[in-house]
């Protein structure tokens, strides 16, 4: 009889494996790319920006916006997947289908409304030029 630990065999196997081919593909650039410093190559890169002139600088507020945006519609589409996967087991959960489509089609209605709400205040709009928001 096979002791029970001989199961988890394969799965070592695997990470032994992608373990050993990462560090041989760093390995290998070592030994065969060209290593040659030069002051562009170590001079501080950001964001496609050149590094001059103060780093304090303001920024419109737009940016921040569409980050907050991009999370809370990032957020939102997480909570829709569990109702997407359990969507058959409706039934069973609350007895009703209807149900749990009403109350989708609810929370949709209030991710329309804020999406409407950011459309009309033109926060998505990068082409007017007039004050930060």
């Amino acid at each position: 009889m096979v002791p029970y630990y001989w199961q988890y065999l394969p799965l070592l196997m695997q990470i032994l494996a992608a373990f050993g081919l990462g560090a041989g593909m760093v390995t290998a650039s070592w030994f065969i790319g060209r290593h040659r410093n030069s002051a562009s190559k170590l001079e501080a890169y950001e964001c496609g920006i050149e590094a001059v002139g103060d780093a304090r600088r303001r920024f419109s507020v737009r940016f921040y916006m569409v980050a907050v945006l991009f999370i809370l519609f990032d957020v939102e589409a997480v909570f829709m997947m569990p109702w997407a996967v359990i969507y058959r087991q409706l039934p069973a959960i609350t007895g009703s289908r209807l149900f749990g489509f009403w109350e989708m089609l609810v929370y949709l209605g209030f991710v329309g409304v804020g999406l409407y709400y950011i459309v009309r205040k033109g926060i998505l709009n990068w082409s007017q030029d007039k004050a930060d928001l």
